[in-house]
């Protein structure tokens, strides 16, 4: 990917191990873990892009790219669900994650140029599918309850395509949320990236995934790019150029 310009930021391809140290330490500040260390397996197999401005890392991202729907095997959400219901698809699929911005340093021109390098990733890359786990802050279910009430009544996916259960602590939470109150206090009460996610005809798993390391609760999400709303996907690639 050539680098993307807007103003005084540009986002671009990390390059090294100066960059990486860089993100390893942007990442360790935005996703703090109760044992181990940031860098996992995934981190070899990924494109990492960084938006910087005025010398300072202020957005990350990384990219996993999959020839075919049996490749996900590989990626960081199979870890926690079975996509044996994704193995057939015949298109490239890119895997998202890590998606985190500089404390105090959220601007909508950053964010506008993360998507934008997104987009031109995923559309040199072909794929068909964008999938990652969006997260909650704190693991515990009951403090998302507007959030996943929500996802249980609007946003859920095919049952075809839907994963399955595969980590140690799930919560059904369709069957615990009740209904919807309030829906705009419902959806801001979604992570940010989720909302982005679904507003470009996202859906949800079935259940949610309890990461205790991370003290996040997370949901897998898959965004179809042939059903991305128009609008929204020409603004995309306005900025991806």
């Amino acid at each position: 990917m050539e680098p993307l310009r807007k103003g005084g930021l540009v986002a671009r391809l990390a390059a090294g191990r100066s960059d990486m140290g860089r993100v390893m330490a942007l990442r360790a500040a935005c996703f703090p873990r109760t044992g181990g260390v940031e860098e996992d397996a995934q981190d070899a197999l990924s494109a990492h892009v960084l938006v910087e401005g005025d010398g300072g890392l202020l957005a990350y991202f990384r990219v996993m790219l999959f020839g075919w729907g049996a490749g996900l095997a590989q990626g960081y959400a199979a870890r926690f669900y079975d996509l044996g219901p994704l193995s057939g698809y015949a298109r490239p699929i890119a895997e998202i994650g890590r998606f985190c911005v500089a404390p105090g340093g959220v601007h909508p021109d950053v964010l506008r140029l993360a998507w934008g390098a997104m987009t031109r990733l995923v559309d040199e890359g072909q794929a068909g599918l964008l999938v990652g786990c969006s997260s909650f802050r704190g693991a515990g279910w009951e403090a998302h309850r507007a959030g996943l009430s929500l996802l249980a009544a609007e946003f859920l996916g095919p049952a075809d395509h839907r994963p399955g259960r595969k980590a140690s602590e799930v919560v059904e939470y369709p069957a615990l949320v009740g209904p919807v109150e309030d829906r705009r206090a419902a959806l801001a009460g979604l992570p940010p990236l989720l909302r982005t996610y679904l507003g470009m005809g996202g859906w949800v798993s079935d259940h949610a995934v309890v990461d205790r390391e991370l003290d996040t609760l997370h949901v897998f999400t898959c965004v179809e790019v042939d059903r991305v709303p128009a609008a929204r996907a020409a603004s995309l690639r306005a900025v991806a150029g």
